[in-house]
């Protein structure tokens, strides 16, 4: 062989494997996150609702996997935002409870995101829908462009006067001002935007923290009509009457046909087969049981378990969950491992061959073996730590922890407790602490730890 015949050789294996590699980064999967605000453990038909329909994502449960047992990090939207972005529970990141309008409380920028960790390795990333993790989308507060996204679109809690015609969303820092149409239109329509225009050489993250089905809620008559024997009445957001639960299940139902819009885009771009799509919700859903004045007409389903949004009982914090990845997932399995909402940064990072951040705690545990239905093994009880705000727990408890059926709630200085299994008692009827010391203790013994835990954490907001 002679030298030139050699470098040509070489040459060409070169060329070939620069090929191969490109071809590799561009075919690395997409991840959607789609996560819905205050919809309930009960609100789909495919968690048993029978009056609610949800066609879109009746079909996409049939389509991956879906989880029977699946947690949101708190029962209030801000500290769970927090956790699926950082895989770590929310007291870490000095995030308690719902942040209100020009409170001093946001994501620190020393918190590395899912986000932050996916740009890092070659990720185009955009968030549309609403935020929550600072006090303002026009404060000084680090912005999503700080958590890792290139581009945004974005309310800061909740839609206002309502979600149709919404004035406060805000787009890249700049106020959109009045919407025309739903907010869930918009927020679809922009998501669509987003991945026709992107740079189509790297794969995306697309974070779509969608506004339903959170207060204020309007919908179109299309779907106001299909549940109008359940409203008592003439639909009017002024009047603060109890109208019943119509308006409700047809905000939902305008959910699931927005998303399923939003799906059969992704199919018709070619970008399905190689893109994890994960739904979830932020918490539990507002019952009928209402406690403030703006909670007045939402009709969320707990599926009958006990509590709502702002408990940690199972109703304020299970929430339906489902994930679709072709080729890797089976289509139309369910599994009913309890998982939490900050399991999901490290078992995406896994999914993307990524390593998780080694300079920090965090919580959760990457259950990629569910997917492929293989066992997993918890290293740690589940945990869940949250501040109440004004009524939202009159009964003061702040603390819970789940390892295997069973689960325990206490109260700040975690003497105050109650303890259930929920094999036998699903429903959260049956303290059985005193039947049950050694559990109690040992589980008591285990929240103190992460008390000490958080306490202690370097990066902790002091």
């Amino acid at each position: 062989m002679t030298v030139r015949t050699f470098k040509t050789i070489l040459i060409s294996f070169l060329i070939g494997l620069i090929s191969i590699q490109t071809f590799a980064q561009t075919k690395r999967p997409n991840v959607v996150f789609i996560l819905i605000d205050d919809l309930g453990y009960g609100d789909l038909a495919n968690y048993a609702n029978r009056v609610i329909k949800t066609p879109n994502l009746d079909e996409f449960a049939k389509q991956g996997m879906k989880f029977t047992q699946f947690y949101s990090a708190s029962p209030l939207c801000s500290p769970s935002r927090a956790a699926f972005l950082t895989g770590r529970t929310p007291f870490r990141t000095g995030i308690k409870s719902w942040i209100p309008e020009n409170e001093d409380v946001y994501l620190h920028k020393q918190e590395k995101t899912l986000a932050n960790i996916l740009k890092e390795n070659g990720y185009q990333n955009f968030i549309v829908g609403k935020w929550h993790l600072n006090s303002g989308l026009n404060t000084t507060n680090p912005q999503p462009t700080d958590a890792g996204f290139d581009k945004w679109v974005a309310l800061h809690a909740f839609p206002i006067p309502n979600t149709k015609n919404t004035n406060n969303f805000y787009d890249n820092g700049k106020a959109v001002g009045p919407i025309k149409g739903f907010a869930g239109e918009y927020v679809v329509d922009k998501a669509v935007e987003y991945l026709n225009n992107r740079d189509k050489n790297k794969p995306f993250f697309l974070y779509l923290p969608m506004i339903e089905v959170h207060g204020a809620i309007a919908s179109p008559d299309i779907f106001l009509k299909q549940y109008s024997s359940y409203t008592y009445g003439i639909v009017n957001l002024e009047n603060v009457k109890p109208r019943g639960p119509g308006e409700y299940y047809a905000h939902v139902s305008f959910m699931d046909h927005q998303i399923g819009l939003f799906l059969k885009k992704l199919k018709s771009m070619g970008l399905e087969e190689n893109t994890i799509v994960i739904f979830t919700s932020d918490n539990g859903p507002v019952t009928d049981q209402w406690r403030y004045a703006y909670e007045l007409n939402l009709y969320g389903s707990t599926g009958g378990l006990r509590g709502r949004k702002a408990d940690l009982y199972e109703g304020g914090i299970r929430v339906p969950a489902m994930i679709r990845y072709p080729g890797y997932v089976k289509a139309g399995t369910e599994s009913d491992e309890p998982l939490h909402g900050y399991d999901l940064l490290p078992t995406i990072c896994n999914l993307l061959n990524i390593p998780i951040p080694s300079d920090r705690a965090i919580d959760g545990q990457d259950f990629s073996p569910i997917l492929r239905n293989q066992p997993m093994k918890r290293n740690k009880p589940l945990f869940w730590a949250y501040e109440t705000r004004f009524a939202d727990d009159p009964e003061g408890f702040v603390y819970a922890a789940r390892d295997g059926d069973w689960k325990i709630i206490t109260d700040e200085a975690v003497e105050k407790a109650m303890l259930f299994n929920l094999k036998t008692d699903l429903y959260e009827v049956e303290d059985v602490s005193k039947n049950n010391p050694e559990v109690t203790v040992r589980l008591k013994a285990y929240i103190k730890e992460m008390k000490k835990s958080i306490k202690d954490d370097p990066l902790r907001p002091k």
